[in-house]
C-alpha cells in the first residue's frame, strides 16, 4: 500500500515536471524509478500519461527521457489521442522529430475522430509536422507514402488535403498536393465531415472554395484539380464559392473564365534527407544523440585512451560528435543538427532534385545522409577523406574546412528558421 501511494506520488510529480518543462526533476525521478516513465495518466487521476503531457506541452527534451525510459510511443489518453496527435495539434515539431526517432505509429488515428497525425497538423496549419509525418510514413516506400497522404479520416471520406485547403494553409497544401494527395478525392455523407453543409462527394477544390483562401486555389487547380468536378449537391467548386460569398474566387474557379494561374514550382518543403535520417535515427545508440549532448572527448579516461575516444565535434552546435554525413559533399554534422536542418529549411529549386536541402557548410543541394566514417577513417573537419600523400596542401585544406565551419554558426537563415 505505502509504495503504491509513494508512486502515485513520484507519479504526480513527474506529471508535473513534464507540465512545467522542468527536465532536471524529471531527470532525477526518473533515476530514482525508471518505472514511472511506463506510467498512465490513470495511475494518478489524470487523462494524460506524463509523456502524453510532455508531447502537448512541446516539452521533447523530457518527452526523450521519458521513450529512453520506457515511455510507450503509441499509448493513448482517455481521449484516444497519441503523444504524437497532441504534439502535432500545437505545431510541436521537435517532440514529433522524437516521437518518430523512438518508432511511433504514424498510422494510429484518434480513437473518437478518426483522424490521424497528419489531419491534424494539416488541419492546423503545421507544415513542418506535415514534413517530418510524411518522412516517417513508408520510408523508402513510396507507395506506402502515398496511401498515408491519402488515408481518410473516419468514415468522412476527409483527407489531409480536404482540411488542409478548407484553413486556407497554403503550405500544406502545396506540399501535400506534390506529395501525390488525390485531387479528386469525395468526402462521403457522414456527420462526421466537417463541413456537411457544402455536400457530400466534395473535393478538396471544393473546400478551397468554402475556405476562400486564392492561392490554395490556385495551387489546385495549377496541380490538376477539376473546376468541373460535381458534388452530390450538383454544385461545382464556384458555386460553393458563390455560396459562402467568395466572390473573389470567381476568376479561378469559373469553368468559363481562361485557365490562366500562376505557374508554382515544387513545394520547398519536400524533404528528401529526412526519411534517410530518421532511418539512422532508428538505431538506439544514435537516438541518444537527438538530446544528450556529447563532450568531444570522453571525460574521466587517460590521456592514450581520450585520444582514441575523441570525435569531430559537429561543426554547426560544437557540442555533440558528427554521426551523419551529407551525400555528395560530405560534410558532416551530428544527427540532431541534420534533423534540424532537414525539417526547418527550404528546399533548393535544383533541377531534376525537389526537396534538396541547403548544407550549412558549403550551401550545396543535399538529397540524402548516411552514417558517418569512424574517427580512424576520416580525419578532417569536413568530413572529407584525406588524399594518398599527404602534405602542406591537405593542412591548409582542414584549416579552411575548419574555418568554414566556425563561419556557417553565424548563418542567419539557418538560425532564424530554428528559432521560428
Amino acid at each position: 500500500m505505502g509504495n503504491a501511494l509513494g508512486c502515485v506520488g513520484l507519479g504526480e510529480r513527474l506529471a508535473a515536471a513534464a507540465r512545467d518543462g522542468d527536465a532536471a526533476a524529471a531527470r532525477r525521478l526518473l533515476a530514482a524509478d525508471p518505472g514511472l516513465a511506463r506510467c498512465s495518466g490513470s495511475t494518478f487521476g489524470s487523462l494524460s500519461s506524463p509523456l502524453q503531457i510532455a508531447a502537448s506541452k512541446g516539452h521533447h527534451e523530457i518527452a526523450a527521457l521519458l521513450l529512453e525510459n520506457g515511455a510507450d510511443a503509441n499509448a493513448r489518453n482517455l481521449c484516444g489521442q497519441t503523444p504524437l496527435i497532441q504534439a502535432c495539434r500545437s505545431g510541436h515539431w521537435e517532440v514529433v522529430q522524437t516521437l518518430l526517432a523512438f518508432g511511433c505509429n504514424v498510422w494510429r488515428a484518434d480513437g473518437l475522430s478518426g483522424r490521424t497525425a497528419l489531419h491534424v497538423a494539416a488541419a492546423g496549419g503545421h507544415v513542418r509536422c506535415v514534413r517530418l509525418l510524411l518522412a516517417g510514413a513508408g520510408a523508402g516506400d513510396d507507395e506506402e507514402r502515398v496511401r498515408y497522404v491519402n488515408k481518410a479520416a473516419g468514415g468522412g471520406g476527409v483527407t489531409a488535403l480536404h482540411l488542409a485547403a478548407l484553413q486556407g494553409h497554403v503550405e500544406c497544401v502545396h506540399l501535400l498536393a506534390d506529395e501525390r494527395a488525390r485531387l479528386d478525392a469525395q468526402t462521403l455523407p457522414c456527420a462526421a465531415a466537417p463541413m456537411a453543409s457544402v455536400g457530400a462527394g466534395s473535393t478538396p477544390l471544393h473546400y478551397a472554395a468554402s475556405g476562400g483562401e486564392v492561392k490554395c486555389c490556385q495551387i489546385l487547380v495549377s496541380r490538376g484539380a477539376d473546376r468541373m468536378a460535381v458534388n452530390s449537391n450538383g454544385w461545382l467548386p464556384v458555386d460553393v464559392a458563390r455560396i459562402f460569398a467568395r466572390n473573389w474566387l470567381e476568376h479561378v474557379l469559373s469553368p468559363k473564365s481562361p485557365l490562366s494561374v500562376p505557374k508554382f514550382p515544387p513545394s520547398p518543403h519536400l524533404s528528401l534527407p529526412l526519411p534517410s535520417l530518421l532511418a539512422i535515427a532508428a538505431d538506439h545508440a544514435a537516438r541518444l544523440l537527438l538530446t544528450t549532448t556529447t563532450s568531444v572527448a570522453v571525460a574521466g579516461e587517460d590521456e592514450d585512451d581520450k585520444e582514441e575516444e575523441e570525435e569531430e565535434a559537429c561543426s554547426v552546435c560544437l557540442e555533440r560528435p558528427c554521426t551523419v554525413a551529407a551525400e555528395v559533399c560530405g560534410h558532416e554534422l551530428c544527427l540532431k543538427c541534420a534533423l534540424d536542418l532537414s525539417t526547418v529549411m527550404k528546399a533548393y529549386e535544383v533541377p531534376g532534385l525537389a526537396g534538396a536541402v541547403p548544407c550549412p557548410l558549403c550551401r550545396s543541394g543535399i538529397a540524402s545522409f548516411r552514417k558517418a566514417a569512424a574517427p580512424d577513417d576520416d580525419d578532417n573537419c569536413g568530413g572529407h577523406k584525406e588524399a594518398p600523400g599527404g602534405g602542406q596542401l591537405e593542412e591548409e585544406e582542414k584549416k579552411a574546412n575548419c574555418a568554414h565551419a566556425t563561419a556557417a554558426l553565424h548563418l542567419a537563415p539557418f538560425a532564424a528558421a530554428v528559432a521560428s
